[in-house]
């Protein structure tokens, strides 16, 4: 779980390019894309301009480049050309990249044209939630610190956290040790030392916690049908706090 500097050195390198595909995406004006349109232009920029690999591309049989994950949709939406981004709507992007032989994973939910304010409150939460778990990074502390403080800034907006997804280590494979969960409690769970990276990416819901998948066997969705977004980075853990190797141009770090 633990990376040398030399390993470090490279997962830099993917994070920064993963950045620039985010960079790319902000300047999309997205409503009247197909999602399927997205991903045809995330997978050209990835090896194009780039000249990385889209690693999710493959994972695990999954024939696409990103997940979208539109309105009520928590996590693995699957691209379609038949699916149009509407104004109004949020839509997750989440996206793996692979360079030098190591893999970065980041998302973030748009607010498309004019969405009303619960679903912009909606993203608002989720993206705080996830700033809260990394402010907790640091030597010492333990992946339960941070599930509880994603947990905590949910709830204290009267909203709720998906469970059965989660953070989890990154590196040379997409989904490694440990997994990081987005609830628990403060000193359980394992112990962070310099050196280790993982992602955090709470989903974070406007209604109920409970979720279902559809027929095609990857798309979730909350039970309730409200709303749900979901942001996420990779980051290091290091010798006095922590690094966000996938900060965009433009991004504050808040940790």
């Amino acid at each position: 779980m633990v990376k040398t500097s030399e390993e470090l050195a490279l997962m830099r390198v993917s994070g920064r390019l993963l950045a620039s595909v985010f960079e790319m995406l902000d300047t999309l004006d997205l409503p009247g894309l197909s999602t399927m349109q997205i991903n045809d232009l995330v997978e050209r920029f990835i090896r194009e301009d780039l000249s990385a690999r889209p690693a999710s591309k493959g994972q695990y049989g999954y024939e696409y480049v990103l997940n979208c994950s539109i309105n009520e949709v928590v996590c693995h939406g699957v691209p379609s050309p038949d699916v149009i981004v509407q104004d109004g709507d949020i839509i997750n992007l989440d996206i793996t990249l692979e360079k030098g032989g190591f893999i970065a994973d980041s998302s973030k939910t748009y607010i498309v044209g004019d969405a009303p304010p619960h679903a912009r409150r909606i993203a608002r939460i989720a993206q705080e939630a996830m700033w809260a778990g990394i402010r907790k990074v640091r030597p010492g502390a333990h992946l339960g610190d941070i599930g509880f403080a994603i947990e905590k800034h949910a709830k204290k907006h009267g909203c709720s956290v998906v469970r059965e997804y989660c953070g989890h280590g990154i590196g040379r494979e997409m989904h490694e040790e440990p997994q990081v969960l987005n609830h628990g409690r403060p000193g359980t769970g394992l112990r962070l030392r310099e050196g280790m990276t993982f992602t955090i990416e709470p989903m974070v819901n406007l209604g109920r916690a409970k979720t279902v998948t559809r027929d095609d066997g990857w798309t979730v969705v909350t039970k309730d049908g409200k709303l749900s977004a979901q942001f996420e980075h990779t980051v290091a853990v290091t010798a006095n706090g922590v690094e966000v190797l996938t900060l965009r141009q433009g991004e504050k770090a808040r940790a």
